[in-house]
């Protein structure tokens, strides 16, 4: 049996253990009036930070307690180029989360793939009645002010792809405010304009231009449909194309408006000349079914050679209008396909001041639509037999690209054919 302690030993430990915290501080922190230092990723409650919600549901699905509601409608954004189309996103209406049926499990948080949901270090939310803890949107967006930013990365850690976009948006609108105070700058020391420069400058400058984006291009229409582009994107991009033109057109007219009045005007450009594209080369239309292509893509593609024949026919027949490429000198100028009457060359030569005989004019009509028809033939009106054939060049060239295998082989056609009618139209001019 062992011996028992002396009698007061027990009090004397008791009073020692008092006096030693007799001279410390309390470890017990008075509440309210004085706070602890919280951890840097304290879980206090969930915060919502509105601007990255996108209504994708992952949050409320995921709940074990189903204490997140969530209200939307859908709004129709304009397109954010001209031509392109309009979409429907779904815009936040409600987003409120029951704390009285929460456990603060953070699943919720987790699944989040836009980091909408956060954890904020407050846990100051206590209410007297369990419906005042359904705290809605505007709540939820206040603590999220709260929340600590994330940790720094680590030495030599790749930024994440949203903050370098981000930073690099940043330093280009930066770079952009620089450059636009300098040209302030600039233009406050130079000299001032006359009145008389500043109207005609201020009209040089671009002006706003408005176009209708209902039209499409229906040339570039054609040339995507032939390239086996979808219809939506041919559509998409033959308006931006129509669209582009139209502003082009617009703009040289108000640049030619505003010039000389005497100054002869230019001849019109490709893109300026009209043509109704409904009808067809039937010359390639045939061609192209020949060669096995389906009759969709054959009559796309005769659809954008008439479209350009007939371009190259009214720039030429507007040039010819206007005089040019004719001297005061030379004779009028006989169309090939028309052939040349013998009536025509005969006033040619007088009026060159070349004495004639009735007799030897029709020689010379004949010898002058001889001359005339080589120059005026050209590659869209030779035929070539065998159009199956490729190029292999243009198709090896055009795979190592990496070109799928049915447009490749479709450019190494075209360009096979070309080689071809080039070289008869050399052999003929030639001959």
């Amino acid at each position: 049996m062992a011996p028992s302690a002396p009698p007061g030993i027990g009090l004397l430990k008791g009073l020692g253990v008092t006096i030693k915290h007799l001279f410390q501080r309390p470890s017990t922190l008075m509440y309210p009036h004085e706070r602890d230092v919280l951890a840097p990723r304290t879980r206090g409650v969930i915060a919502l930070m509105d601007e990255n919600c996108t209504v994708c549901m992952l949050c409320s699905r995921e709940c074990p307690d189903w204490c997140i509601y969530i209200e939307s409608h859908k709004e129709t954004v304009p397109p954010a180029k001209e031509g392109g189309r309009a979409r429907t996103r779904n815009v936040l209406d409600r987003f409120a989360i029951d704390f009285s049926l929460c456990m603060y499990c953070g699943i919720c948080v987790e699944v989040c793939p836009f980091d909408a949901l956060w954890w904020s270090p407050e846990f100051e939310y206590s209410e007297y009645e369990m419906g005042s803890l359904l705290h809605e949107m505007d709540k939820l967006r206040e603590w999220a002010d709260t929340v600590p930013p994330p940790p720094p990365l680590d030495e030599g850690a790749v930024l994440p792809a949203e903050v370098s976009d981000a930073l690099a948006k940043v330093e280009k609108e930066r770079e952009l405010a620089a450059a636009k105070e300098l040209e302030a700058k600039q233009a406050a020391e130079a000299p001032a304009e006359t009145a008389g420069d500043a109207p005609k400058k201020g009209k040089a400058a671009e002006p706003e231009i408005h176009v209708k984006a209902g039209e499409i291009d229906q040339e570039a229409f054609d040339r995507l449909i032939a390239e086996g582009k979808s219809e939506r994107m041919a559509r998409s991009k033959a308006k931006a194309a129509y669209v582009k033109k139209e502003k082009a057109r617009l703009l040289a007219e108000a640049e030619a408006a505003g010039g000389d009045a005497e100054a002869e005007s230019p001849a019109p450009k490709a893109a300026e000349v009209k043509v109704d594209a409904g009808e067809i080369d039937q010359e390639t239309f045939d061609r192209l079914i020949a060669e096995g292509k389906p009759e969709r893509m054959a009559r796309a593609k005769a659809k954008a050679a008439y479209v350009k024949k007939e371009k190259a026919r009214l720039r030429a027949e507007a040039e010819s209008d206007t005089g040019e490429g004719t001297g005061a000198d030379e004779p009028a100028e006989v169309p090939s396909e028309l052939g040349a009457s013998p009536e025509a060359a005969r006033q040619a030569l007088d009026a060159d001041g070349a004495a004639t005989d009735d007799d030897a004019a029709p020689e010379v009509a004949a010898e002058a639509a001889t001359t005339e028809a080589p120059a005026a033939r050209k590659l869209g009106d030779i035929h070539v037999e065998g159009a199956g054939e490729i190029d292999q060049e243009v198709f090896d060239q055009l795979v190592a690209e990496g070109k799928s295998e049915r447009i490749a082989r479709a450019k190494a056609k075209a360009a096979w054919v070309k080689k071809q009618k080039q070289a008869k139209l050399d052999e003929e001019g030639g001959a």
